[in-house]
């Protein structure tokens, strides 16, 4: 009867993993169906025809994100300073927010470092970091598409000798047409300006672009 018991635990575990990674309660952001808002306005981020990867292997384009306010940085895992803090500050936000709203913002995380941060290292740091699967995405993928990307934030990064990056400290809100409506930058800032706009985002009617900085 144990040996049956075992083998049935098993069997469902197995059962409920998909083979992108996630499991069937608990899909992050990236695995989910998209929530369209109509067609994409000439301000939105995910008009763009790059390619990702995200860290359970699910191959996706930034339109996967659609429908939903999105809390969003560049990153890179091996950073040794900045990169924790701006983790940090991220998770301050959705700690900040109001319960109701908790649920509907998502959080992604886009990485640097194109040759390192492989799928399997992101999905290391997640574990690190203790991130939710319900709410973060963690992102890496090919040099040119990601300096597009940070190029439209306004993040700047260079690579040292080291292999680490110098790089700019912003955290960015998007609405969920894709638009982007504020940026935190710099480490371990106030963050209400930010908790504010990320509420803005998420009323249909006061989604529309209107970019602020804090």
């Amino acid at each position: 009867m144990k040996t049956l018991l075992l083998f049935l635990f098993v069997a469902v575990a197995l059962f409920s993993i998909s083979p992108t990674g996630c499991t069937s309660g608990e899909k992050p952001p990236c695995c989910r169906k998209a929530e369209p808002t109509g067609a994409y306005t000439d301000k939105s981020l995910y008009q763009l025809d790059s390619n990702w990867t995200s860290d359970v292997s699910k191959d996706i384009k930034l339109g996967v994100f659609q429908g939903r306010p999105q809390v969003l940085a560049m990153f890179f895992g091996s950073c040794e300073y900045a990169c924790p803090i701006i983790v940090h500050d991220m998770k301050r936000l959705q700690k900040a927010l109001p319960p109701a709203l908790r649920h509907k913002v998502n959080f992604t995380l886009v990485s640097f470092d194109t040759e390192r941060d492989t799928p399997a290292v992101l999905r290391t740091y997640r574990q690190r970091q203790n991130l939710g699967t319900d709410r973060w995405s963690l992102l890496t993928g090919k040099p040119d598409d990601v300096r597009e990307l940070a190029a439209l934030l306004g993040v700047n990064y260079q690579k040292d000798a080291r292999g680490q990056f110098a790089h700019s400290n912003v955290i960015t809100v998007l609405n969920p047409a894709g638009e982007i409506v504020h940026q935190q930058v710099g480490l371990s800032q106030d963050i209400l300006a930010t908790v504010k706009a990320i509420e803005r985002a998420s009323e249909p009617t006061k989604s529309k672009t209107h970019l602020t900085h804090e």
